[in-house]
Formats: C-alpha cells, sequence, structure tokens
C-alpha cells in the first residue's frame, strides 16, 4: 500500500483525519527511526502539537537525519506542510528530493499553486514558487497567475513581490502599463498598483524628460478626479523626484503649483495639495537671496501650515507647527 492510499478527506473536528495511519502503524516505514523534537530539558513553554503532527514531524526528521530522498519522502514533505505549510526546513527539503528524484515540476507547480491559493500570504510557498520557476526557465504563466491572486487580494506583497521578480528576470514589460492602467481605472485609490507603475518606470523606460513629462500629466490628471487621493499625489512626487533634468522639473513644479493654487482660490482644501504648496515653497527658499522675497514665502509657508494644523489636518497639527516653526528658524525669520 502506497502512502496515498493513507490519505483522507474525511476531517474530525479536533483536525484530526477519521482514517489517518500514523507513520508508525505504516509497515512500509518501519526501517524508518523517528526523531523526536528536541525542545531542551527544561522547556519553559511547550507546544501542544497534535499527535498527528508530532508523528508526522518524527518521521521527517528520521528521513532527514538519513538524508533518504524518494518519492516516500516526497509525501511525507506534504503531509508534513499540510501540518505547517509556513515550514522553511520541509520546503527547502522537498526541494532538494525534487531534484534527486527529477520530477515532474508541472505536476509541482500545479501543487505549489494550490498551496498559494490556499495559503496566499505564506512567504515560503512563493519562495517555493520562484524556485521551480529559475528551474524550469519558463515564466509564461506567472503574470496571469499573480493577476488571479492580486484580483482576490490587491495588497498581497508576495504576489507583488513575485510579479516583480518575473517581470525584472524574464524582461516582460511591455504589456505592464497596460495592466496597472486598468488596476487604477478600477479603483484608483490602489496604493500598490501606484507603487507597482513606479517600479516599471523605474526598471525599464527611465525617467527621462519625456517620460517624467508623461507620468506628471498622468497623476495630474488622476488628481483631477479625486483630489484627495493620497496615492497619486506620492506619486506625483516620487516621479518629480526621479527627474534628474533640472530644467524640466522646475517647469513642472511651477506648473502644479499654479493648478494647486488655482484650486485652493476656489475653496478646495485637500491637505495633500497644500502639502505639495508647502514642499516646492520650501525648495524656493533655498534659492531666494531677496530678504523681502523670502519673508513673503515665509509668510505664505506660515498660512498654509495654520490652515492644516486648524482645519484641514488637524490630527497631525502638531507636524504642520513643527514645519512652519523650522521654515522661520532656518531662513532668519524667527520663532
Amino acid at each position: 500500500m502506497g502512502d496515498e492510499d493513507y490519505r483522507s478527506s474525511s476531517e474530525e473536528p479536533n483536525g484530526e483525519m477519521t482514517d489517518w495511519v500514523f507513520y508508525r502503524d505504516r509497515p512500509e516505514w518501519r526501517d524508518v527511526t523517528p526523531v523526536p523534537q528536541d525542545d531542551g530539558a527544561n522547556p519553559v513553554v511547550r507546544i501542544a502539537y497534535s499527535e498527528r503532527f508530532t508523528d508526522v514531524y518524527d518521521y521527517f526528521r528520521g528521513v532527514m537525519r538519513t538524508g533518504e530522498k524518494s518519492a516516500r519522502v516526497l509525501q511525507l514533505t506534504e503531509d508534513a506542510l499540510e501540518q505547517n505549510p509556513a515550514n522553511y526546513t520541509v520546503w527547502y527539503y522537498r526541494r532538494e528530493v525534487l531534484k534527486a528524484l527529477d520530477s515532474d515540476l508541472k505536476k509541482e507547480m500545479k501543487y505549489c499553486r494550490d498551496m498559494i491559493e490556499d495559503h496566499p500570504k505564506n512567504y515560503q510557498v512563493w519562495q517555493h514558487r520562484r524556485a521551480l520557476i529559475e528551474w524550469t526557465q519558463d515564466p509564461t504563466a506567472e503574470l496571469r497567475f499573480t493577476e488571479m491572486i492580486l484580483s482576490g487580494d490587491q495588497k498581497n506583497y508576495h504576489a507583488w513581490q513575485h510579479r516583480q521578480w518575473v517581470l525584472a528576470t524574464f524582461n516582460l514589460w511591455d504589456k505592464e502599463l497596460a495592466y496597472i492602467d486598468d488596476l487604477i481605472e478600477v479603483d484608483i485609490r490602489n496604493n500598490s498598483a501606484w507603487n507597482q507603475r513606479f517600479f516599471v518606470i523605474s526598471h525599464s523606460e527611465g525617467w527621462t524628460p519625456e517620460v517624467v513629462d508623461r507620468e506628471v500629466n498622468f497623476a495630474l490628471d488622476k488628481i483631477k478626479k479625486v483630489v484627495k487621493n493620497e496615492s497619486s499625489w506620492n506619486y506625483l512626487k516620487g516621479v518629480l523626484n526621479a527627474c534628474d533634468n533640472e530644467e524640466k522639473k522646475g517647469e513642472l513644479k511651477l506648473k502644479i503649483r499654479s493648478w494647486c493654487e488655482e484650486k485652493y482660490s476656489q475653496g478646495e482644501e485637500s491637505s495633500y495639495m497644500l502639502s505639495f504648496i508647502i514642499d516646492v515653497l520650501q525648495q524656493d527658499l533655498e534659492g531666494i537671496k531677496s530678504t523681502e522675497e523670502k519673508t513673503k514665502v515665509l509668510d505664505r509657508i506660515e498660512s498654509l501650515c495654520v490652515r492644516l494644523a486648524t482645519h484641514c489636518d488637524t490630527i497631525r497639527a502638531n507636524y504642520w507647527n513643527f514645519i512652519k516653526d523650522s521654515a522661520k528658524l532656518r531662513h532668519g525669520g524667527g520663532g
């Protein structure tokens, strides 16, 4: 009887399988000496493992001690991962067994996919998938797979990390901006999508003046739709910071600031918008020599900080008071 014959989908409320046969009771495993977990002479808090968990891991430690790599050990690792899918050592040894057996990696990819669907935020299973792709050098299913996972949780860090690795490793940038456009169109506040956009451009086109100009217009277009969206404002600031062309950067800052000032005069008081104006004014101060002009800018910063502290962003009132006082102290405006 093979190991798969001992498996069952019938489970008791306590987590034990109704017709599960312990490894210690399987005749074909009598040649393996189980190795109990060593908790030391005086464990402070002994973990209450289930009987099945203890049995599986005792035999897993047993085969690791002898170095056995066989089909039955591959099944044993599956049973061990069913008990604890985050166990690094089990995943590592499973890969060693796969290599030793020259196993069918398509079958393993299916197993890995099933595990990710059950445990989408498990680092170890995503690392296992990455290792499989490195072996096969076949990323064709990865972008669609991560899209599926992200459709269920758009902030799944592990899925984004895996997607970024695939894009960079196999140079698959061509259609990524279109995918991101779709995500932002569906949810303009999808911060993960905005972050991915910055990552993609940074690692593909680069921040040339033409790209910076395009991305500033893209961000502004989204800001005009939802002016109180922190994600698009953060992206806009990131684009400007990435621009090495000072002339282009100055031109775009002036354009954005003019739009912000216009909206503010019309009654719009987005804290992100006012924060952007303050950032630009602070940067302007560094190049102003005239005391009169510097005083005007400091007065403007003070006015905006007071508005933020008392009306638009009261939860960070101390921060805005600090920004106001720091600007005065740094540029000779008293305090």
